[in-house]
């Protein structure tokens, strides 16, 4: 695993000079969160939840992952939500939402995938099930330990706020292979 100094200064390796104002908030909101995927490592629900959502989903083919998506995207707003209750009923998701109410509010949602891009854990409802089509999961997980995708500052409807969402790659700390990809939502005021 890279540490927090080492992963800031392979993202930002400048050479002399001062940052814009701009680099500077990217570069705490990465800092922050790098910093808290220590707590992510070390927290063993987190682990057990990419075991079982990997061996759940291996074997799904697209039309079948697609189909599941369909199916979340339904439960949304529905009485009784059988695959949303059971991702956000979870430990690893109740760890997730923990981590979000002691951020004091510069969290405003974490996501955990599995490899193939399906929520593993949640600390809030998401607008669909599989993050396996966006950015935050092709530019990590495929590309292995130590990949970092940044998102633009965007209004998040399933955290309702402006946020960038900063996602890495998630290794097994005993195999050392990449198992799956977290998505850290930031608000994005929280980092002037």
């Amino acid at each position: 695993m890279l540490t927090v100094l080492r992963a800031i200064t392979l993202i930002f390796g400048f050479v002399g000079g001062a940052a814009s104002a701009a680099n500077t908030a990217e570069e705490n909101a990465v800092a922050y969160v790098l910093a808290q995927i220590v707590n992510l490592e070390n927290e063993g629900s987190i682990w057990a939840a990419l075991a079982k959502s990997n061996y759940r989903n291996m074997n799904l083919d697209a039309q079948e992952i697609r189909a599941q998506d369909d199916r979340w995207r339904a439960e949304i707003g529905a009485g009784r939500p059988e695959l949303i209750g059971h991702i956000s009923s979870a430990a690893a998701s109740a760890y997730l939402r923990a981590l979000v109410e002691g951020s004091g509010g510069r969290i405003t949602e974490i996501i955990v995938m599995d490899a193939t891009g399906l929520n593993a854990a949640i600390s809030n409802v998401t607008s669909d099930y599989w993050q396996g089509d966006e950015a935050k999961f092709l530019e990590t997980f495929p590309q292995g330990a130590g990949a970092i995708h940044q998102g633009e500052i965007e209004f998040d409807e399933s955290a309702n706020t402006y946020q960038r969402q900063i996602s890495m790659t998630l290794v097994d700390p005993i195999m050392r292979t990449p198992v799956g990809a977290v998505t850290f939502g930031i608000d994005a005021a929280a980092f002037p």
